[in-house]
């Protein structure tokens, strides 16, 4: 009987309907990569606990599917798993409504004050003109990266009385009547806020740097639910000090481990304490995507996608 091996702790749907297309399912939460025996296994279910790398994947002999609980896939070794012939799975679909929501959610905390707001009532403090907010409406949203989540972003969007453009340097032709398609210099020129929803990569690492905020004409906000080392954090506070960026939304971080459990330098990075002290950010421990609801969601799409893999 062909076996799976789940490292991760995933919905229980997995361990209902693997065992339903008649495979044999293993759970190991604890062991390390390097004590797994990989040729015994078809298939692989995790989250980003430890890399897929190359000295992995060739211990894979036997593997049909990696399938990862999330939409990146910068933990695994994609060209080596095609090479191997190992089909790798994600599910986008299941939680791009959830980012979607989180970063409408962000952005109306921030340009509301809600959170500093919600501080001073619970001191005491009744400040009315101080916390006197932004309205989305009118704004132009620049939207970077245009695939699941960017496009789920532009769907919340669509009744806030907002302009939204978007720029996606892989995909075309996706103008609609909530959206505008177009260039990099164009969203720069125009964007009053700009919402980042690009895969990590070496061509994304540090792709919202001093030069790129340079290179924005207005002033703008940041929204960041995709990879914290898309954003260089030291450009990001020169910005924030000097006004060019006037908030920021990140749900990630740069100083996040690789399997986003937590930080790895909490409470010894300067930058870091920048950011947990600044009252123009607002953090979220990289939960954009981690709903209820999504957790199902998720689960039913690979499902889907194994059983048809399988077929």
């Amino acid at each position: 009987m062909a076996k799976v091996l789940i490292l991760d702790r995933v919905h229980p749907l997995f361990l209902e309907r693997l065992p339903q297309m008649g495979f044999q399912v293993e759970e190991d939460y604890e062991l390390e990569a390097e004590s797994i025996s990989w040729s015994e296994y078809q298939g692989v279910v995790l989250r980003s606990r430890m890399p897929i790398d190359r000295a992995v994947l060739a211990q894979c002999s036997s593997m049909r599917f990696i399938a990862r609980v999330g939409a990146g896939l910068e933990n695994i070794d994609l060209p080596f798993a095609q090479e191997m012939g190992i089909e790798v799975l994600a599910a986008p679909e299941g939680n791009r409504n959830a980012v979607g929501e989180q970063a409408l959610g962000m952005l109306l905390a921030l340009f509301n004050r809600l959170l500093i707001a919600d501080g001073e009532v619970r001191k005491g403090l009744w400040l009315r003109e101080e916390n006197r907010g932004l309205e989305l409406g009118g704004k132009t949203v620049g939207i970077l990266g245009y695939g699941n989540m960017g496009s789920a972003f532009a769907k919340k969007l669509s009744g806030m009385s907002c302009r939204v453009i978007a720029y996606d340097k892989y995909k075309s032709g996706f103008s609609s009547p909530q959206v505008e398609e177009c260039s990099l210099e164009y969203l720069q020129q125009e964007a009053d806020i700009i919402s980042l929803h690009l895969p990590q990569s070496e061509e994304t690492h540090y792709l919202l740097d001093s030069a790129f905020i340079g290179a924005c004409a207005k002033n703008f906000f940041l929204i960041n639910t995709a990879r914290g080392n898309i954003v260089q954090t030291q450009a990001l506070i020169e910005a924030l000090e000097s006004g060019k960026i006037r908030g920021a939304c990140l749900d990630v971080l740069e100083f996040e481990k690789s399997s986003f459990e937590n930080l790895f330098q909490e409470g010894q990075n300067e930058q870091l304490e920048y950011l947990l002290q600044s009252n123009k950010v607002i953090l979220s421990p990289h939960i954009a995507g981690w709903t209820q609801e999504s957790k199902v969601r998720m689960a039913e799409v690979l499902i889907a996608k194994i059983e048809k893999l399988m077929l």
